[in-house]
């Protein structure tokens, strides 16, 4: 490597170093949460790997030409190519818990859905970047819920509610601030609203269904419909101010607490960093946002601009929605 190669690196990198510290301050708590639980079980370690890596990916984005991106033909292709990973993961993956979705290489595994929302995203900032100035026509609208909702329909399939969710209000947000004007933005709310009845009736399985009506009063089915979350509040409270500890967090460590290392880590967290920790995490998470979008704010193009933007509404649903569950604002989803 040339040493203006390094030093084009090392610029970059100091130019950026709040926001990849941010990143690694949040990762690194969710491992110290992990790394006690389960032994040899933990996925810990494999989630080290995963930061690595992920370390290893921004750094190489941070210094590279990534115009690349911005190409209808790139955008087109990747959209494509999440719709045939999506597909491909119903007719072959392996049902996990009922769902399928997950690909699974050996000691390798990956979830396509998680790239789906990174090509959704990048697909939705070059069809508004390109159509500012006429998103005020409905047909532009429209188009853009077809596209969406291919996606989103896939991953329903799975099933994977949570997931549909979480893509569902990125769209709307990206939408919400391309340009849409209140008339057209009232259509939208008609039609979601008109989606989601159809999605209750006709698109979610029983147990779905039955987890939504249990959220209003967990207490009424706590060892059936209602038990996570009514484990996931008892865990969140029992943390109190300052928490249990790390590693003495007796909801999850005993196992009443479910899927403690993934769907309910937040909950984990509250019980052995109390709501110290909590305060400290949002923290985090507000100031990674207010980073996302002072660089949304300084964006050359609109594409730039609009894509950065729902990268943070990516990590603000996911928030909101997780921290909703915990503490009984949200139903759980799950699959």
């Amino acid at each position: 490597m040339s040493e203006s190669v390094r030093q084009g690196i090392v610029r970059t990198l100091l130019s950026h170093w709040h926001l990849l510290a941010t990143a690694l301050a949040l990762s690194f708590l969710g491992v110290l949460t992990m790394h006690p639980f389960g032994g040899e079980e933990s996925l810990a370690p494999r989630q080290l790997v995963w930061i690595g890596l992920g370390t290893l990916v921004y750094i190489i984005c941070a210094v590279a030409d990534m115009h690349v991106l911005r190409r209808t033909t790139v955008i087109v292709a990747g959209y494509v190519g999440a719709v045939g990973l999506l597909i491909a993961l119903l007719l072959f993956a392996p049902s996990v818990q009922g769902a399928q979705s997950w690909f699974s290489l050996g000691a390798f595994s990956f979830q396509p859905s998680d790239i789906a929302k990174i090509v959704l995203i990048a697909f939705f900032a070059k069809y508004f970047s390109r159509r500012h100035l006429e998103i005020q026509q409905v047909r532009h609208l429209f188009l853009a819920g077809v596209y969406a909702l291919i996606i989103i329909g896939l991953i329903l399939v799975q099933p994977d509610l949570g997931t549909a969710a979480i893509m569902l209000t990125v769209c709307f947000g990206m939408v919400l601030v391309s340009g849409i004007s209140k008339k057209h933005l009232l259509v939208v709310g008609v039609l979601g609203v008109i989606a989601a009845s159809g999605l209750w009736f006709f698109g979610l399985q029983d147990y779905q269904r039955t987890r939504i009506v249990s959220f209003l009063n967990p207490a009424a089915d706590i060892r059936g419909a209602g038990y996570n979350a009514y484990q996931a509040v008892v865990a969140a409270g029992s943390g109190e101010w300052f928490g249990k500890g790390i590693g003495y967090g007796t909801q999850s460590k005993l196992r009443f607490l479910p899927e403690y290392e993934t769907d309910f880590i937040f909950a984990a967290f509250a019980e052995e960093w109390g709501f110290v920790g909590v305060v400290l995490v949002l923290t985090l998470y507000g100031l990674l946002l207010f980073q996302l979008l002072s660089i949304a704010r300084r964006s050359a193009t609109n594409f730039d601009a609009l894509f950065t933007i729902g990268v943070a509404l990516l990590f603000l649903a996911h928030v909101f929605i997780h921290t909703g569950i915990i503490i009984g604002l949200l139903p759980v989803t799950g699959t």
